[in-house]
């Protein structure tokens, strides 16, 4: 029921697609230099300063009275320096790793030329005792506010001291609200920058949304490193940028920013994850870190603007590849299998082949999955758990304590019980109990290729890891391949393998073990970073997914081949029986 002719045909725009990606790719925009050295840096000053606050509040839980009390020296170190500040402090109500907790965000400005701004941003909270590295972004930007005092910069600049960093982000979900419509050239988020041991990449631009910080901003705070801290700052792969922009979320501060359309970008030494709260700290990465983050605001503020904000640009072969070009790209991949689909579906409904109960039964393939996820979501609302932050948290923050394990436990529980139960959801959903029949076949593929093209709409970076299914699918669906079933199970293992990559790629950027990647991922669900409308999408995804095996399981296999003698019809050479085989003549039978 599936035509090669059209596959074939429909294959044509993928190679004009891959020419066009071709000539597409673009330099990277160039970086903003500077040629004063920021030698006013003072990294004793700030390695003072940091050991003078970690020693005062060892223990600064977001919303803690410590975290409060912090808040207060912080406002008057910036009002000791007073004219060049208008300093100020708002209070608000934010989801933390402790649950709601009333938080407080000091800002210090200093007003400059009209114009784009820059804004300096560190949060002060931890989530351990000590974490005197997490503390070293707050050190180090009472440090710069020291330095570009007095009119030392000729734009408008903002420092800002955010809590709730250590899980959550509410802070800077708050302020990206207050800035969201201020015209903001750049944000530099500063994080840990007085650790020992790094980790890479140095820069950060990954967002809670489906873009990316700007480019020529990253490039910017690189070279920046590069020059005071005498190393790579790192960059992620090809595979990395693709997977993070397919399923977007960061534990970096500097999510929330890019998400509300904020150009801005993280410097860590320790990259996205906060560091341990014992990790050892060195007082020349302070100075190093330090100068390198002078050194951004200087350029910023001599350069021209950035004027670029978030985007969804790929960087491969040092080169940039727009987001157009991969739209088109997995466009063209989608074409032929969805118009083979399409046509398909036509010819099983003109032979009156059943299609709508196997929609049934894909839905209640879904339903364990989306019922699981929707009780996740309950447990948020209600407040059931120890904390639901609506970003994902870095590991650890929130331990998987006593509600936690009930509330997964919980989700297995509904996910095991719905599948027990199909039969009472297969009569709901009008399917049928054995999946079977060339109508299943189109089924499957149009809800498969239907979901992938909506998704292609939203996010293509997402629908390319539907694409190889799209592909792989045609045979082990079609009824006049009898694949075996071996290789038909193959070929859907193959088609799933992308998911699994992503699912290792997320693990490994986020440091989670399999255990803390389910935990991780019921956080999110739990706290509607991934809403009901995502958690649907995908809980269809893998009824098609769950629906796709079974067929490849219940394939049925080539009939043998018959080995019989051929019955001859016509007379030749090799058949030939001598004089009179082809009976007889007049001339021999008068004879």
């Amino acid at each position: 029921m599936l035509d090669a002719r059209i596959y074939r045909a429909a294959l044509v725009p993928v190679l004009l697609a891959v020419i066009v990606c071709a000539f597409s790719l673009e330099d990277q925009p160039p970086a903003i230099g500077t040629t004063l050295a920021p030698d006013a840096f003072s990294g004793p000053r700030a390695t003072r300063e940091l050991q003078s606050l970690a020693a005062a509040f060892p223990r600064r839980r977001a919303g803690s009275a410590a975290d409060a009390a912090l808040a207060r020296r912080i406002a008057g170190t910036f009002r000791g320096m007073e004219p060049a500040y208008e300093v100020t402090a708002r209070s608000f109500t934010g989801e933390t790793i402790d649950g709601k907790r009333r938080l407080q965000t000091v800002l210090a400005r200093q007003v400059g030329e009209p114009g784009p701004e820059l804004v300096v941003v560190a949060h002060r909270d931890a989530a351990g005792r000590g974490a005197r590295a997490e503390l070293s972004g707050t050190a180090a930007m009472l440090e710069l506010a020291r330095v570009v005092a007095g009119g030392r910069l000729r734009r408008t600049v903002t420092f800002v001291s955010t809590t709730g960093g250590s899980g959550g982000a509410a802070g800077v979900r708050d302020l990206a609200r207050r800035l969201s419509g201020n015209p903001i050239d750049a944000v530099l988020v500063l994080g840990d920058l007085a650790s020992r041991r790094s980790r890479r990449p140095l820069t950060v631009s990954w967002s809670d949304g489906s873009t990316l910080g700007p480019l020529r901003l990253k490039r910017t705070v690189d070279e920046a490193v590069r020059d005071e801290v005498a190393t790579q700052p790192g960059a992620p792969g090809v595979v990395t940028q693709w997977t993070r922009l397919a399923f977007p979320g960061t534990v970096g501060e500097q999510g929330p920013l890019i998400a509300r359309g904020l150009p801005a970008v993280l410097l860590s030494a320790s990259g996205e994850r906060t560091p341990a709260a014992s990790a050892p700290v060195d007082d020349n990465r302070v100075e190093a870190y330090g100068r390198a983050a002078l050194r951004t605001l200087v350029a910023l503020d001599e350069g021209p603007v950035v004027a670029d904000g978030p985007s969804r640009a790929v960087v491969t072969l040092r080169k940039v590849l727009p987001p157009w070009a991969v739209r088109l790209l997995i466009g063209s991949f989608l074409l032929a299998p969805l118009l083979v689909t399409i046509d398909g579906f036509a010819r099983a409904r003109r032979r009156r082949h059943p299609v709508s109960p196997w929609l049934g039964w894909i839905a209640a393939a879904a339903a364990p999955f989306a019922l699981a996820a929707a009780f996740a979501t309950v447990l948020g609302i209600t407040g059931l758990l120890t904390a639901t932050p609506p970003t994902p948290v870095p590991p650890g923050a929130i331990p998987l304590d006593g509600a936690g394990r009930a509330g997964l436990i919980g989700a297995v529980l509904v996910l095991v019980l719905t599948f027990v139960a199909r039969p009472l959801v297969l009569r709901a959903t009008g399917g049928r109990k054995h999946l079977d029949g060339p109508g299943a076949g189109a089924a499957v593929l149009l809800t498969w290729c239907v979901l992938a093209a909506l998704l292609w709409i939203v996010n293509p970076f997402a629908a390319a890891f539907m694409v190889p299914a799209a592909h792989l699918w045609l045979p082990v669906v079609a009824p006049e391949l009898r694949l075996r079933r071996g290789i038909a199970l193959l070929l859907v293992g193959v088609s799933l393998l992308p998911f699994v990559l992503a699912a290792l790629v997320l693990s490994g950027q986020y440091g989670l073990d399999p255990l803390g990647f389910v935990w991780a991922l019921f956080l999110v669900v739990a706290g509607a970073h991934v809403g009901p409308v995502a958690w649907l999408f995908w809980s269809i995804v893998a009824g098609c997914a769950l629906a796709a095996i079974v067929l490849a399981w219940r394939t049925r296999p080539p009939p043998p081949v018959e080995v019989s003698q051929p019955r001859i019809t016509v007379r030749g050479p090799a058949t030939y029986a001598g004089p009179g085989s082809l009976g007889g003549t007049e001339s021999a039978l008068r004879r």
